[in-house]
């Protein structure tokens, strides 16, 4: 068994951002690429190291990283979903597009950019919609034709709920790796199931149940962790609430509302401990405003 949870976003920066594990990086982008888009290195951008993380230069602990061709990528972990949870994600993908200029101010020096948001949550809420991975990318709305000149822009996700991470099933390395987030805390390198036996995945275990925090990040992971745990527990009451409510006067609605009034007081409890906005913006999916107007 996994001694901690690969969900939580600094346990992910740390195993696939770090210099020694570029290797398991570049199997999971490599899983999540097209098959005529796979690469073969990448250069971290901002590696997890110890010092920066102390310094407060790692508040947003997503990876950066850059491919021999000179394409972008930014990878996130995210447990909780939030409201403007798209609008982020349009904005660290424009922002990480846009930062590649720097000094030089030309635009040929601008290369694709690749956002792959591996999130714990549904995104997309189409009914009986299963597909785990999805990339989207710009494309003529009547046609649905890609045009080369335009082709700087591409966004990834991977939604781990979505997924039957019934081992017997895998087949591919992207289902190893969600396999292996989904059921960390119960995999060991002595029970390994036949179908999640490569070097990647063992080294994966093998750095999870040695890795090391210090008593700030040890502190991060904790609060992560009530929060992932907290979350769980608001949406399977908030759910009872709404099924209660929607017994009455329509489901949908009533779920809606379930939902929203245990968000908020869920959020007024947490800031009368004191608990930081952000962390409560994370733990409820309310958004900042909402939050310091209640």
């Amino acid at each position: 068994m996994c001694k901690v949870n690969p969900k939580i976003d600094l346990v992910f920066k740390k195993l696939f951002g770090s210099e020694d594990n570029k290797d398991l990086l570049l199997s999971l982008v490599n899983s999540i690429l097209s098959e005529e888009n796979k690469i073969s290195n990448l250069t971290l951008k901002n590696p997890y190291n110890l010092p920066d993380y102390l310094k407060g230069k790692l508040s947003v602990l997503d990876i950066k990283a850059q491919d021999e061709n000179g394409k972008i990528y930014n990878i996130e972990m995210q447990m909780i979903g939030h409201e403007d949870f798209g609008q982020r994600t349009m904005f660290y993908l424009a922002k990480a597009f846009s930062d590649q200029i720097g000094s030089s101010g030309k635009y040929f020096d601008l290369n694709k950019t690749i956002v792959i948001n591996i999130v714990d949550f549904n995104f997309f809420k189409e009914e009986n919609d299963t597909r785990y991975h999805r990339e989207l990318v710009f494309a003529d709305s009547e046609t649905f034709e890609q045009y080369k000149q335009l082709d700087y822009f591409s966004i990834h996700f991977v939604e781990l709920k979505k997924y039957d991470d019934n081992s017997s099933k895998v087949k591919t390395t992207l289902e190893r790796w969600i396999t292996f987030m989904n059921r960390a805390a119960k995999l060991s390198k002595e029970n390994l199931p036949y179908e999640l036996e490569t070097f990647e995945i063992k080294k994966a275990i093998d750095e999870l149940n040695r890795m090391y925090f210090d008593d700030m990040e040890r502190e991060h992971y904790d609060n992560q962790q009530k929060i992932r745990m907290d979350a769980i527990s608001l949406i399977e009451g908030a759910e009872r609430k709404g099924m209660e409510k929607g017994m009455e006067k329509g489901m949908e609605k009533g779920m809606e509302l379930g939902i929203e009034k245990t968000k908020q007081e869920t959020a007024k409890n947490l800031k009368k401990l004191g608990v930081a906005i952000d962390l409560i913006v994370e733990a409820t999916g309310l958004t900042k405003e909402q939050i310091e107007n209640i």
